[in-house]
This record gives structure tokens, sequence and C-alpha cells, in this order.
């Protein structure tokens, strides 16, 4: 599978969505699907989505479309779902709780391995004490950490993070942060994808329907 340089990030994002799609048609018993199809479900130009996936390949054939398990096989290795992963989280208050609830995540292949906060008392789960953190990296394989703590503390476990080897970072603090020794960062803030929702609830004409 030979990858093109210089992917676009817009491409990249897509490619999830993709892959959902591609599980619910397989879910549904149907084994192939053509860029037009997939074009009507995920409401993106068919041509599009040939495009995306051109960059990482030619998957389809031109009268047949797509062997639905073979691109869903295909896009699990490029995203890396095909793998697993060994999480700790670092915060468990109202976001960090829902992140270690969600089922889904699991499912998937993607472990809480440990849960570290400044408060411990929690009667749910184990969770450790924050300045435990350091110490666990360097006694255990840990390939992404989750942080959900106030901004006021997120650099600084970022910091932990990156030095203790992780792989990568998904941060929920609402500050974006700065990582080291190559540890990928991915931002997630709620309030801004909440200010595109209201943006388009007042700018209607703006939306995609």
């Amino acid at each position: 599978m030979a990858k093109e340089n210089g992917v676009s990030l817009s491409v990249i994002k897509r490619l999830p969505k993709y892959y959902r799609y591609l599980e619910s048609i397989n879910d549904r018993g149907i084994v192939r699907v053509s860029s037009k199809e997939l074009s009507e479900i995920t409401g993106l130009t068919a041509s599009q989505i040939r495009q995306d996936l051109n960059h990482y390949g030619c998957f389809g054939q031109q009268g047949y479309g797509y062997n639905v398990k073979e691109l869903m096989d295909e896009l699990s290795k490029i995203i890396g779902v095909d793998k697993q992963y060994n999480m700790v989280l670092i915060g468990y208050g109202n976001i960090g709780h829902a992140l270690y609830q969600y089922k889904t995540f699991r499912d998937l292949g993607y472990t809480f391995t440990a849960v570290f906060d400044k408060e411990t008392s929690n009667k749910e789960i184990e969770v450790k004490d924050i300045d435990e953190l350091s110490d666990y990296l360097k006694n255990n394989k840990v390939d992404i950490g989750i942080i959900a703590t106030p901004k006021e503390a997120s650099q600084d476990v970022c910091d932990v993070l990156c030095d203790g080897e992780v792989m990568g970072i998904w941060n929920f603090s609402p500050v974006d942060l700065k990582t080291k020794n190559g540890v990928v960062l991915e931002n997630v803030h709620l309030d801004e994808s909440l200010f595109t929702l209201t943006y388009f609830i007042n700018s209607p004409e703006d939306f995609n329907y």
C-alpha cells in the first residue's frame, strides 16, 4: 500500500468517517459498494471519495466499486485501528469520567491501563495519585496519554507524558499544548465544536445539508 506524500489534514480527518460508514454497511451484510453509494451515505461527492482513497492506493475496480470488507481492512491499517493501544487517563472529573466509561474504546482495542488524578478517593475505580504518573510510565508500556485536567495543570502533565515516551496525547484540556520528543498531539476543544454549531444556527445558508 503506497501512500502519497503530503496528504492533507482534511483528507486524514475524513478517513475515520469512511471507516465508520463501511463498518455499518458491512454489518448489514453488503459485500460491495460504489463511490456513488458512499457519496449518498456520507454526504461527500463520489469524486472526493475516490480522490481521498487514491492517496493510499487503488482499492476499487471500475464497474464493480469497492469490496466493503477489503476496504475496511485497508482503512483499519491506515488509521491504525488494527492494533491494540494502552492508554492512561489523567484527570477523572466530568470529562475524564465520561471518556473512561465509553465502552466502545475498549471494544476497538483501546485499553485504559491506569487513571490518575489529584483526588484519589474515588470508589468506582482505582485512581492513582497524579504524582505517581512519571514512575508508572517508566515501568509500563503506554501508547496514548489522555489529558482531562484543568488547563493550569495540563502542560506539566503533557511534559511528563512526553518524557515517559508515550506515542501520542489526546488533549481535552481547554488549551493548546506543546509536545516534544516526537510525541504526536490531538487537541479536542468541545467549546469550538459547540461554537461551530451555533455559527450554523445563526448562518444556516452556510451549512452543507
